[in-house]
């Protein structure tokens, strides 16, 4: 079956250590399988572009076939790639990458063997050095751009602005998800190029606002701005408030709460989100529905770890929870 969706994005191996459950040591991970978790609720005609080393669990590459998701876009890079990724959470849901010996002390779990010599991937500066593990336009199977919907992981900024380009115009659906390293002021140049003929452009509140740090603070400024660089609809993700839509092309505005989920682990809930906005929106080409999707996506995502946890919910539930989010839209 071709795909019909493509993500693009980054695998990991995932020492989590979650505000609830059990720790998952060594599981899959990454921002591309949580993508695929959100869209997969949805729809199973999935496409992944990515990239391993030689020392990735061969088996989990067979999980993702066995799902019924395309991996010939996953490149086998030569060698060993550090692709762990450590993850505990504050008591206020902080996300802490660094000091993994305490955090495991803290929660009496022994300390993992293959966690040793771990140097988190620092988000604070854009590292001059290319990410082996991070992919490459030219990693996309000449297939997969038939498929009309793509969305962009977040990913270093020159990978997002690669991509871009070639994509544009090349593709019918085009969303991107940015990196916080991107979102800065001293970006904002950078930033007007790569939206520029974008479907939707999907950063968190707290990125986009730091993005326009000293400018304003106002979320709807905020999203016209991005709007006026050239990208159609603006979507900000604001974790237990919900998302705000922005179009672009009607100055229509709407707030979309959350649905209420019982949370037990935030990891990968906005990229749970990207992948559900990207199987609502190609349906009718509405970006509400996307929203929509996507949030149903997030709410059951955040209800247990690992990118997988979307797609064993109850049958009927994601279309139930669909319904009753419809009510709750709100337009401004």
């Amino acid at each position: 079956m071709e795909p019909s969706f493509i993500l693009v994005g980054q695998l990991a191996r995932d020492y989590l250590l979650p505000p609830l459950g059990q720790p998952l040591l060594d599981s899959p991970g990454g921002n591309l399988l949580y993508a695929a978790g959100g869209l997969g609720l949805w729809d199973s005609r999935i496409g992944l572009v990515s990239r391993a080393g030689e020392n990735y669990p061969r088996q989990w590459l067979k999980d993702l076939k066995k799902r019924g998701w395309d991996t010939s876009g996953i490149r086998i890079q030569p060698g060993a790639l550090d692709q762990r990724n450590f993850l505990a959470y504050s008591e206020n849901l902080e996300p802490i990458r660094s000091t993994p010996v305490s955090h495991f002390g803290r929660r009496g779990v022994p300390f993992p063997k293959s966690l040793l010599g771990y140097q988190p991937h620092t988000e604070l500066k854009p590292s001059r050095k290319p990410d082996q593990a991070s992919p490459i336009f030219a990693d996309i199977p000449s297939d997969y751009i038939d498929a009309g919907a793509l969305h962009l992981c977040p990913l270093e900024l020159s990978a997002h602005q690669q991509f871009a380009d070639n994509l544009r115009g090349a593709i019918r659906i085009l969303t991107l998800d940015p990196s916080a390293a991107a979102m800065t002021p001293s970006s904002l140049r950078e930033m007007r190029g790569l939206v520029h003929g974008l479907t939707a452009f999907l950063p968190s509140l707290e990125e986009i606002t730091a993005l326009f740090w000293g400018e304003t603070s106002d979320p709807w400024e905020m999203a016209t701005a991005i709007g006026e660089f050239g990208c159609e609809y603006v979507i900000l993700k604001c974790g237990e408030r919900g998302q705000l839509l922005y179009d672009s092309h009607s100055k229509h505005r709407w707030e979309i709460p959350a649905y209420p989920a019982r949370l037990a682990d935030p990891t990968g809930a906005g990229d749970a989100f990207c992948g559900g906005f990207l199987a609502g929106y190609r349906k009718n080409y509405d970006a509400l529905e996307g929203v929509l999707y996507g949030n149903v996506s997030a709410s059951l995502a955040i209800e247990g770890s690992g990118p997988y946890h979307p797609l064993e919910a109850m049958q009927g539930l994601a279309e139930a929870r669909l319904e009753a989010l419809r009510e709750m839209v709100r337009k401004i």
